[in-house]
């Protein structure tokens, strides 16, 4: 562990440096908070340098935004929310220029709106698709709405160059030579500001556990990480992504990209037996992602393709037609790619220069309605189980995201 002195060195060095780069200009600040260890460090050795700061000096307006997916485990939500409450009361008691703010996918972007109404099939390490649309996006409107505003912004974040190795080199690769801002991969006229960037895990904790006004929230937050070990922070760019949810296990309790929901199984665990209804539907989730006959014989645009991957093709059972004929064979077998389920078919196509022919069959597409209506249904009534089975009032999916929903799904009948 590191001594007392060099905690008090490295606190003591980082509010300088954010007062420092706080009075250097006009650009308004934008405070990434996650609920995670590394952007409470952040958030409350901001509100400290600020005020340390004389009234007057405090001339520009620092936003703190978190990123509610909606679908984020229920007891961190929470954890988050009454943090947001006490860093606004906080901001206003001691007079700071702080305003907290959420932001939230669209409507048409929400995990169920994209996996029950569109049928987008549970997320993999491969097609990543709920990050983009439920945290980075929802966040990059925010900034984008604040750089229209005042021209230039700066994203102030609690990334650390030992988190990985990727980190550290994406830290590198953006830092602006003899300054403490770094560029923004990917938004024009957006900085990012890590004060937090050459703390150990060990300096992050030595910070939380002994700071005299955070320290309950600060103790709960420990608690959490003892019950589940990890975070998914805030994402705002590719690379943050890269290295974020995939590879951390607070977050979405949804999430199947990762193998296994350590997050959920250690609350489960740790005696939060409410819980099981959630991770059992989301191993769900898992377990009909590859399943052919729950998904669409083509994509959401109508267009098919074909594959060489031809798990739970019934080799025993398969048709086999030319590639040339397939057209043919479809239409002449009434065949809806729509809604079919077991279609065991194998397209032969032919490999110029080659004897045989390359066996495909038809790639998978969105979930079929069918299949959409069936988890609709389970979970709504995982839901009603939490509720009824174990007194928790809690809502999985909203009713504007139902209607949302069956709106999509009456488009496509």
């Amino acid at each position: 562990m590191i001594s007392i002195f060099t905690e008090n060195e490295k606190i003591i060095g980082a509010k300088e440096t954010i007062k420092k780069v706080y009075l250097s200009d006009k650009r308004p600040w934008v405070v990434g908070f996650s609920g995670g260890k590394d952007s409470s460090v952040v958030v409350q050795l901001t509100l400290q340098a600020l005020g340390e700061l004389e009234s007057e000096k405090r001339h520009k307006k620092v936003y703190v935004i978190s990123s509610d997916t909606l679908v984020e485990t229920p007891l961190i939500i929470n954890q988050i929310n009454k943090t947001l409450a006490k860093i606004q009361a906080e901001a206003d008691r001691a007079g700071l220029p702080v305003q907290v703010q959420k932001v939230r996918p669209a409507l048409k972007d929400t995990f169920w709106v994209s996996l029950l109404g569109k049928g987008y099939p549970s997320p993999r390490q491969k097609f990543r698709w709920c990050t983009d649309r439920m945290k980075i996006k929802p966040a990059n409107r925010f900034i984008l709405d604040k750089v229209s505003e005042h021209g230039e912004v700066v994203m102030v974040l609690g990334v650390r160059m030992d988190e990985s190795k990727s980190r550290a080199e994406s830290i590198r690769s953006h830092t602006i030579e003899g300054s403490h801002l770094m560029k923004h991969s990917t938004l024009p006229n957006a900085y990012t500001f890590a004060p937090i960037k050459d703390w150990s895990t060990d300096d992050v904790w030595e910070f939380l556990l002994d700071e005299p006004v955070w320290g309950k929230e600060n103790h709960q937050l420990l608690q959490l990480y003892q019950d589940s070990d990890g975070e998914c922070p805030l994402v705002i760019d590719a690379d943050s992504k890269k290295v974020s949810c995939g590879n951390s296990r607070f977050g979405c309790w949804t999430c199947t990209v990762v193998n296994e929901d350590k997050a959920l199984s250690g609350f489960i665990n740790n005696g939060v037996e409410w819980l099981k209804p959630l991770l059992e539907f989301r191993n769900h989730l898992v377990e009909i992602r590859g399943d052919r006959r729950k998904r669409q014989k083509q994509m959401i645009n109508g267009r098919r393709y074909l594959t060489t991957n031809l798990d739970g093709v019934d080799r025993s059972r398969a048709v086999r037609v030319p590639e040339s004929e397939l057209d043919d064979w479809l239409k002449r077998n009434g065949v809806d790619l729509r809604t079919v389920e077991d279609l065991h078919l194998i397209v032969e196509v032919p490999v110029e220069g080659e004897l045989f022919p390359v066996e495909k069959t038809l790639g998978l597409g969105p979930f079929t309605l069918k299949t959409r209506e069936e988890l609709l249904n389970r979970l709504l009534a995982t839901q009603e189980r939490i509720r009824t089975e174990y007194g928790m009032e809690v809502e999985l999916i909203s009713e504007e995201e139902i209607e949302e929903i069956k709106r999509i799904w009456s488009k496509t009948k």
